[in-house]
This record gives C-alpha cells, sequence and structure tokens, in this order.
C-alpha cells in the first residue's frame, strides 16, 4: 500500500467527482481511477459506490476514512519530525495562500518581520483555495493564508487545526475613473427596464474571489443588469483589464484602495454593492519548527 493512494482516496472523499480529483492531483483520469481500485485491492472490499454521479463512499469506506485521516496526518508528524531531528525543517517556513493574498498580505508581512527572515527561509505557495486546505490537511506546509466567507466555508477539525483572522477586507465594483474622476461605467440604474447591461469583467469560478462574486450576484434580488465580456483566473489581470476601461470588476479593496484615491479607478456603485469577508491564517496545533512557531508569536503578539 503506498502513501499517495490514502491522500488520493480523502481528496476522492472531499471533492466526490474522479475528475476534479485527479485535476487536483495532477494525473490523468485512468490514472488516478487505477490507483483507487489499487487501494481497494489492498483494503480487500470496495470503497466507492459504482455508478455515475457524485462519488458516494460505501459503508467500508466511509469506515476507513477516519482511520486514512489519522494514518496521513501520522505519517506527516513522522515526517516533520525526522526533518527537525535532521536540522532542515527548523529553519524553514511553508505557507500556502492565493496569488492575490501573496501579493498583499503576505507582501506586508515579509516586510513588517523581516527579523524572522534573517535566519530563516519562507517558502510561499500560491494554490486554489481547495488546494491550501488540503495542502494543510496533508501536513505539505506548516501554514495556509485563506479567505472566509458563508458561501466559501473552510471546514477543517477544530480538534487538529486552529486559526486566526488577520484582515477584513470587501470586494467592490470599481470602473476606470473620467477626467472628472467619475467611474467610466456605473452599476446604478443598471437594472431598470431598457438600460444597458454594463460589461462585466469576473473572476472565475476556480477561485474563492470569484465564488464571492458569484454567490451575491445569484443571491442579490438587485443585482445590476451585467455583460459578462471577459472572465479570468488572475486578480492582477482583471486589475489591469479595469484601468484600460473595459469594463467594472468586484476587486479586493485592498488592492484598489490607492488607485480610488489617487483618481485612477473609481467606484461604480454605492456600499450596498460590496462583498464583505475575512482573511484567516490557519495551522496545526501539534508543534512545528522553530522559525514557524517564532512567526506565529509575531502573527499573534497585538499592535
Amino acid at each position: 500500500m503506498q502513501g499517495k493512494w490514502l491522500e488520493d482516496f480523502l481528496l476522492l472523499a472531499q471533492e466526490r467527482s474522479f475528475t476534479r480529483a485527479a485535476e487536483m492531483r495532477h494525473v490523468t483520469h485512468p490514472a488516478f481511477g487505477r490507483r483507487i481500485r489499487a487501494l481497494e485491492a489492498w483494503a480487500g472490499t470496495a470503497l466507492i459506490e459504482p455508478g455515475s454521479g457524485a462519488v458516494r463512499l460505501t459503508p467500508a469506506g466511509e469506515a476507513f476514512r477516519d482511520t486514512a485521516e489519522q494514518m496521513v496526518r501520522m505519517l506527516a508528524q513522522s515526517h516533520d519530525e525526522l526533518q527537525a531531528v535532521a536540522g532542515r525543517q527548523a529553519h524553514v517556513i511553508t505557507l500556502v495562500t492565493g496569488r492575490t493574498l501573496a501579493r498583499t498580505i503576505v507582501a506586508d508581512w515579509l516586510a513588517r518581520y523581516s527579523a524572522v527572515l534573517q535566519t530563516a527561509q519562507m517558502r510561499v505557495i500560491t494554490r486554489t483555495l481547495d488546494e491550501a486546505v488540503a495542502m494543510l490537511q496533508r501536513g505539505e506546509v506548516s501554514f495556509s493564508l485563506l479567505y472566509h466567507h458563508a458561501a466559501i466555508a473552510v471546514r477543517l477539525d477544530g480538534r487538529q487545526f486552529s486559526y486566526l483572522t488577520v484582515a477584513h477586507d470587501k470586494l467592490v465594483p470599481v470602473a476606470r475613473a473620467d477626467a472628472d474622476g467619475r467611474a467610466l461605467f456605473h452599476l446604478a440604474g443598471s437594472q431598470q427596464p431598457g438600460a444597458s447591461a454594463v460589461p462585466y469583467l469576473a473572476f472565475s469560478r476556480s477561485m474563492a474571489l470569484g465564488r464571492l462574486v458569484e454567490d451575491y450576484l445569484s443571491n442579490n434580488p438587485l443585482t445590476p443588469r451585467l455583460r459578462r465580456c471577459i472572465e479570468c483566473d488572475s486578480a492582477d489581470a482583471n486589475y489591469e483589464y479595469v484601468l484600460k476601461g473595459l469594463g467594472v470588476a468586484w476587486m479586493p479593496w485592498s488592492m484598489v484602495q490607492r488607485d480610488c484615491q489617487a483618481g485612477r479607478l473609481a467606484l461604480a456603485g454605492d456600499s450596498s454593492l460590496d462583498v464583505h469577508f475575512d482573511v484567516r491564517l490557519y495551522r496545526p496545533k501539534r508543534h512545528l519548527g522553530a522559525a514557524a512557531e517564532q512567526f506565529w508569536s509575531d502573527i499573534t503578539q497585538p499592535g
């Protein structure tokens, strides 16, 4: 039995999709299926219910899920302890986050807590929200910096992981500003009959930010009339598209505040269109390396 089979099984149980799980494990669908079948052969019983549609675990699969989680955690902890003994892990801080948070909050931290980096190395990895959660669960990183909102709630066992809310932010609709400092496109009145649809620069739903905006738009009875003209999986790219006057995008206020104050961008709607969210730093409750523990201590210090 190979350790990666356990990780495959746990990811499949979480995603309920062979296709999605195979993509996240960076293997082909047939190869992923063979690994699941190999695990079932080792177990001596079926773990996955046959049939199409959403994946369901058999009773044996449900029972094995807890055992697999414990085995993966124990292997990860043993690996970390061996590295610490060898002196390699103690001076490395591993953090996984999204590309936008790496550009904003993490960049601020690297400047603010530079003293820690005098004796340690910070390794920053960018992944999707789901992948970042999975990496923390598998013990591959010390920390995960993630968005938090009811629409994208992260499910982590409170017995194994803790978190700290490190920031409050919001997504605001912005557009390029004209010579008078007003938005080239404005959402007010776009719901009225006969009003033209506003060109909308959307985030991909593979992004946490994309899911936040789409949840807001689908549940808002006063949703503006939008024409989805561009969809992109990069906040940096959408930011450039807004600056070029291509349409309206919901952007993190932390990214566009200075541009709005400088008159390069302008709010395209009032505060009722804002989407508020938190940013949380997650970690395992077990002891981490010396550098990671010092970093956590610095982050949690008031002021």
